[in-house]
């Protein structure tokens, strides 16, 4: 969905990583992606040492922003069991199944 969303900023994880993907979305649409930084495998040691502190603190500003949503993530999971959607097989059911499990949670989280 990345190419049709102008004008944001987006936290993820490190799979989404990729520099040059993001590179490009940001320069024609205004999309920026921060990621925690993965280690570079045959980056020579003194250079590893060197950036790792810059590394860990941005990391770690990502990793807080993304927090509460993967924690909201969580609660939806531990409350619905949302995950069990194993047999659903038409984007109707999908829709269906979603809506019958988050409407009771958030109920409970109501009452």
């Amino acid at each position: 969905m990345a190419p049709y969303i102008n004008n944001r900023t987006h936290f993820g994880d490190k799979i989404y990583g990729n520099v040059d993907f993001w590179s490009e979305m940001e320069q024609t649409n205004n999309f920026r992606m921060f990621t925690p930084i993965k280690d570079i495998k045959g980056q020579h040691e003194s250079q590893k040492k060197r950036e790792k502190a810059y590394n860990n603190l941005f990391s770690k500003a990502v990793s807080s922003v993304r927090q509460p949503i993967e924690s909201l993530f969580n609660w939806l999971i531990e409350k619905t069991y949302i995950q069990r959607a194993s047999k659903v097989r038409s984007t109707k059911g999908v829709l269906t199944f979603v809506c019958g499990r988050i409407a009771p949670a958030f109920i409970y989280l109501i009452f």
